[in-house]
């Protein structure tokens, strides 16, 4: 058995190793970059739920009817 062709064979697995590991690796911190859970509210959306708790919590404060409290549109405007 030739020693110094064993060596060489094994760098050459190594090598291809090496760069199998490290393409995986980077696939890895690509796909855990990404951002997940929920999507965050823009300006005009978080405005918009300011408003609705707003009159949520009056309406529950002033011990207002049941419509108002489950998000009816209607019954918040009527208010």
């Amino acid at each position: 058995m030739d020693v110094y062709k064993a060596l060489r064979d094994l760098y050459e697995e190594k090598k291809r190793l090496d760069a199998l590991i490290a393409s995986l690796e980077k696939k890895e911190r690509a796909f855990s970059a990404r951002r997940r859970g929920r999507r965050s509210m823009g300006p005009d959306e978080r405005k918009a739920v300011s408003a609705r708790m707003a009159a949520y919590w009056a309406a529950k404060r002033a011990g207002g009817n049941s419509a108002s409290l489950n998000g009816d549109q209607a019954g918040a405007a009527a208010s």
